[in-house]
């Protein structure tokens, strides 16, 4: 299908959502392996490293909602999960 948009602000927008997808996505795919390392941590029964590991996954996953990549209820939701996790392993 041709490109359809034409005016100048509208291929403005596009270069700037181009810039803001590599931006968000490096976001993104940092605090998703954080909790990742999380997970695995705790899968190995490796609680001192786990909660370290935590720690970190927490602060990616608020950085990531006062970023505006993901909403601030998401990062809520995985952060409960992730201490849910870490308490029934202790």
């Amino acid at each position: 299908m041709p490109n359809l948009k034409k005016n100048p602000s509208a291929l403005k927008c596009e270069r700037r959502d181009a810039r803001k997808a590599i931006f968000r996505g490096a976001v993104r795919t940092s605090s998703r392996t954080s909790v990742k390392r999380v997970r695995t941590l705790l899968a190995a029964n490796k609680l001192s490293d786990a909660q370290q590991a935590l720690q970190v996954a927490i602060s990616a996953l608020d950085k990531a909602a006062a970023k505006g990549v993901i909403h601030k209820n998401n990062a809520a939701r995985r952060k409960s999960r992730l201490m849910k996790a870490m308490n029934q392993a202790l």
